[in-house]
Order: structure tokens, then C-alpha cells, then sequence
């Protein structure tokens, strides 16, 4: 993977200050995932947070679908708390969407290919980082 595939630091900067929709691609209702709490955090900055999990279940008020694809309206974020072996068919998915422009992966989740897929098609890529803890450190 090439450096150029992932987002630098100022360009996480942008997206977190600039996108306001974030689909949390792994975010059902259990309160003990990591998912849940980051979620919450998004939510607590004025971001909306779309549940994206098989269950579809709502959290924290929103209402979830099973799938990227399912979500009706423009998002700006799918943000993947998967394991690394299923984030490249959940940045595909993605990249099936004009209107998200970043693929972020959590702490832990990493696909040099799906990295490369992104950034070749002109969007932000971040990998192996949180928002939960990016947001203090480069946001203050």
C-alpha cells in the first residue's frame, strides 16, 4: 500500500470537522461495542449517526438499515467497525455511493487493498484510527 492511499493528518482534520452524516457500518444496540460508544461520541460533536448492522436495529434515536445500500439518504462517511477480512466488500459497497466521500476504518481494521481501491477513486481514506480519539488530538 502506498502512504498516498491514506488520509494525512490534515486531511482528517476536514473530515472530521466537515462531514456531518456517518453511516457506522457495525453499530447494532449492544452497549458493551466499541461501535456504541464512538457512536454516541459522533452524535455528541452534531453529527448524525446511521446504525448500519444486519439487525437494523435503532440506536441512540436513529434508525438503522441493513446495509450501506439500504441507507435513503446522502451520506458523508461509512465508517467500518468490521473485522479487516470484511472491510474491502464494505469499502466496495461504498464506493458504490457517489455521495461518501471518505471510508473510515477503526482502530484495528486494516485492507491495503480496499485502501488502494478507495484513494484510486478520488476519496478520503482513513485506516486504523478512531474518531473518538482523532477528534481531541487534531480538534482540541
Amino acid at each position: 500500500m502506498t502512504m498516498s492511499a491514506v488520509a494525512d493528518e490534515d486531511a482528517i482534520r476536514r473530515v472530521l470537522h466537515e462531514a456531518r452524516v456517518w453511516a457506522i457500518v457495525g453499530l447494532g444496540d449492544n452497549p458493551q461495542r466499541p461501535a456504541y460508544s464512538v457512536a454516541r461520541f459522533l452524535q455528541e460533536r452534531g453529527k448524525r449517526i446511521v446504525p448500519v448492522h444486519p439487525s437494523a436495529a435503532t440506536v441512540h434515536g436513529e434508525q438503522g438499515y441493513a446495509s450501506l445500500s439500504d441507507v435513503p439518504f446522502e451520506v458523508d462517511v461509512a465508517d467500518v467497525f468490521r473485522r479487516s477480512s470484511d472491510a474491502g466488500a464494505v469499502a466496495d459497497e461504498a464506493l458504490g455511493r457517489p455521495d461518501i466521500s471518505t471510508v473510515w476504518f477503526q482502530l484495528g481494521v486494516v485492507d491495503a487493498d480496499a485502501a488502494e481501491r478507495v484513494g484510486a477513486a478520488g476519496r478520503t481514506m482513513v485506516m486504523d484510527r478512531c474518531p473518538a480519539i482523532e477528534w481531541p488530538r487534531l480538534l482540541g
